[in-house]
């Protein structure tokens, strides 16, 4: 894996991200509506954490262990929200993640993007698995794995605690042999 990919669907560019995404990621994901339907994105959102993170993406996709990718609109390049593939090369495994910023939601870009990370972990990268995991109170992010043609899997009652609560994680999985596209 040398240069980070540059995917392109019908209305979206996955693109790597750069340093002068930081403030936008700041402003979407630091959405409380955003770090309370996600497991990873904290509340509040500090100045420097988008930086921060925008900087490991090189060199863990280079280390063949994640591709995390921003998604933005193909025709004026505003940022959506974000989408990766987290890799256990030694199974052949990975495991997909994405946020949408709010004013974004139920436009069908998570679907679409989600499609195009599908195609590229199955494809070029030569997974055999592709998973995710959501919230079960965020029904909304089971319905993107359900477009997409995931499987649920099952359901990890309490797996996991967030802000305090224990929360039920729901599995989804896709192998290449079920990828239609």
């Amino acid at each position: 894996m040398n240069q980070m990919p540059i995917i392109k669907t019908e209305r979206l560019i996955l693109r790597p991200f750069n340093l002068s995404d930081e403030n936008e990621v700041q402003r979407l994901a630091g959405n409380i509506v955003i770090a309370e339907m996600t497991l990873n994105i904290p509340y509040p959102y500090k100045d420097g954490i988008a930086g921060e993170w925008i900087k490991t993406h090189k060199e863990k996709y280079e280390e063949g262990k994640m591709l995390n990718l921003a998604i933005t609109d193909r025709t004026d390049n505003y940022l959506i929200g974000a989408i990766g593939l987290s890799i256990k090369k030694e199974y052949d495994i990975g495991e997909l993640g994405y946020w949408i910023g709010k004013p974004y939601w139920n436009k069908g870009y998570c679907t679409e993007a989600a499609e195009a990370i599908l195609d590229y972990g199955f494809k070029k990268m030569h997974l055999n698995r592709i998973y995710a995991t959501y919230l079960k109170k965020n029904p909304a992010s089971g319905k993107v794995m359900k477009k997409i043609g995931m499987k649920k899997e099952g359901i990890l009652r309490q797996h996991v605690k967030k802000w305090g609560e224990y929360e039920d994680l729901v599995y989804y999985g896709l192998l290449k042999s079920e990828f239609i596209r």
